[in-house]
Parts: structure tokens; C-alpha cells; sequence
């Protein structure tokens, strides 16, 4: 069973993140270990491996970058620890603001100036796949549209590692 069959969905980029906590509780309720106290060891053992399946969707869906991941890696574009290739001409641009970085972190202006374009570039590379990852499910995408979904999910981890270096989140 795979994260949205456990919430009962169909696999998507975007869900509602109040829905995902209110099914969480829910779900949390009936499948609680503590409910299961008086049960048999069998029981209590399911019970315990569906608690930390909950816990471990819940965490994956609430996620953005996460569930992007999760739903590639559903539809068997995304592998697991894939040395993925960006753009060289999109490294480069990587590489530049790499060699910024030093800079930035003992300039504050620097680094806001740093911040300001990673926070671009994130915006540039979320355009093309807006509407893909902004749609209800994914069941019907083509795989070019998936793969461009890829591409962006790969882009927007290089960013973030960056931002990261510098103390921020995009």
C-alpha cells in the first residue's frame, strides 16, 4: 500500500494540507497501539507497523519536496539515489553562485543579494511545471510532463542546498 491508498487518495503533486492533518488524526485514532493494548501480540504488532507507516506518510505528503519525490518515484520516473544530470549551462550558473557564497556569508549584503537570486531562480524553474504540479492528480500526466516535473524536482534540491549554506529555506 502506498502513502495516498493509507489516506485513501489517489497519488497527486498537490494536496490540501488540512485534509492530510485531518485524516491523520483519524487514522491516527483507529490505529493508535494503544487501542490495541488488550489484543493479541499479532495485533499489537500490526497496529504498531501502521502507527509508524502513518507517521512516515503523514511526514512524506506534508511535504512538498518530499511528495513531489514520492509520486516520481510511484510512476517510476524518479529512482532512489539516481545520479541524476542537470544542464551543464544551469551548473555553470550553480557554480557561480557557489563561489558567491563565501562572500555572502560574511557580507549581509552579499548575502541578501545571493538570497534574492537563488529565490529567482526558484521562481524561473517552478513556471514551466506550475500548472503540472498544481493539478489534482497525476494518474493521467504524460511522462514528458512527469520528466520536466524531474528535472524541476533536481533544480529546485541544487537550490535549496544552497540556501541552506546560507541559513535560508526556499
Amino acid at each position: 500500500m502506498n502513502y495516498f491508498e493509507l489516506f485513501g487518495w489517489t497519488p497527486a503533486f498537490a494536496i490540501d494540507k488540512n485534509e492530510l492533518r485531518k485524516r491523520f488524526f483519524e487514522l491516527s485514532r483507529q490505529y493508535h497501539p494503544d487501542y490495541f493494548a488488550q489484543a493479541g501480540a499479532s495485533e499489537q504488532a500490526d497496529a504498531l507497523e501502521r502507527a509508524a507507516q502513518l507517521n512516515k506518510a503523514y511526514k512524506v505528503l506534508g511535504n512538498d519536496d518530499e511528495r513531489v519525490r514520492y509520486v516520481l518515484e510511484l510512476r517510476g520516473v524518479l529512482i532512489a539515489d539516481e545520479k541524476y544530470a542537470l544542464a551543464p549551462d544551469f551548473l555553470m550558473e550553480m557554480m557561480d553562485l557557489n563561489e558567491a557564497l563565501p562572500e555572502a556569508l560574511a557580507d549581509p549584503e552579499a548575502k541578501e543579494r545571493l538570497v534574492t537570486q537563488l529565490q529567482n531562480w526558484k521562481n524561473d524553474i517552478y513556471e514551466p511545471v506550475a500548472q503540472i504540479l498544481e493539478r489534482g492528480s497525476e494518474a493521467a500526466l504524460p511522462e514528458k510532463e512527469l520528466l520536466q516535473v524531474k528535472e524541476y524536482y533536481y533544480r529546485k534540491k541544487y537550490l535549496q542546498r544552497l540556501a541552506t549554506a546560507l541559513g535560508q529555506k526556499l
